[in-house]
């Protein structure tokens, strides 16, 4: 894959990110911030240190949510594309559109759903501020460590593949991410800061609102980047197989 090729995946990959960062913000707006609005009045009232507000409550959840989930859609995206072209033709017979729908769904995985298992999302008002480096640091490790042994359970599944066929090479591979993941979560320290007295339909519903804006944020990326890099790269394909047939004409 030359140089072009790679620089108009990156921005197809930025502009994916975007679209899907929009798509995540509303899921997030209508879904998450009443509950978080729920989580700081539950706070409040149980409390008695009430500090100066710097950013208004109205601007956390517009602006402020906005210019997260958009950055960081912009920011992943970007990176998966770079990923995506390291993948397209080197995880199985895929095309375009399904590599980005696969990668999507690996990258949703390893980077989200593997820390939250372990360390899930909690509302504003759960958690001892004292602890956010610790809480931070644990669950970055966790994302790394679920990035890391994802491409390593992609590289075995392709040296077993041969050996083993690809269903039992993919089996044996899933089995062996699973079972070092499931080490990481007993080793790992455990984190477990929820107040005995905060409401836990509100929790839970916080949590699945949390996993649902990942959940859209990466389907979206992975239908509409796949979409883009289709129509970047399966016109190339089509026309050196004409160009193929038309040779083996004359």
């Amino acid at each position: 894959m030359n140089s072009a090729t790679v620089r108009n995946l990156l921005v197809r990959g930025m502009l994916a990110g975007l679209a899907a960062g929009l798509l995540a913000l509303v899921t997030g707006y209508l879904l998450g911030e009443p509950d978080i609005d729920r989580a700081i009045r539950f706070e409040e009232a149980h409390s008695h240190e009430h500090g100066v507000e710097v950013v208004s409550r109205s601007l956390q959840s517009t602006a402020g949510l906005a210019t997260g989930v958009l950055v960081y859609g912009v920011a992943f995206g970007g990176i998966a594309a770079l990923a995506y072209c390291c993948a397209l033709g080197r995880v199985g017979r895929f095309g375009p559109r399904a590599t980005a729908l696969l990668l999507s769904a690996c990258a949703l995985l390893a980077v989200y759903v593997v820390p939250f298992l372990k360390y899930p999302a909690n509302p504003p008002s759960v958690g001892d501020p004292g602890t956010i480096g610790r809480r931070t640091t644990l669950y970055f490790l966790m994302m790394m460590l679920g990035v890391l042994l994802a491409i390593a359970a992609t590289l075995l599944g392709k040296r077993l593949a041969p050996v083993l066929g690809t269903w039992y090479a993919t089996v044996a591979a899933v089995a062996a991410f699973a079972l070092v993941i499931g080490l990481a979560y007993a080793f790992l320290p455990v984190v477990d800061e929820v107040p005995k007295d905060f409401p836990a339909a509100l929790l839970w519903r916080f949590r699945l609102s949390a996993l649902a804006v990942q959940a859209v944020l990466w389907a979206g990326f992975g239908l509409v980047f796949g979409e883009l890099a289709e129509r970047l790269l399966a016109p190339r394909s089509g026309t050196a197989a004409t160009g193929r047939t038309a040779s083996a004409v004359h």
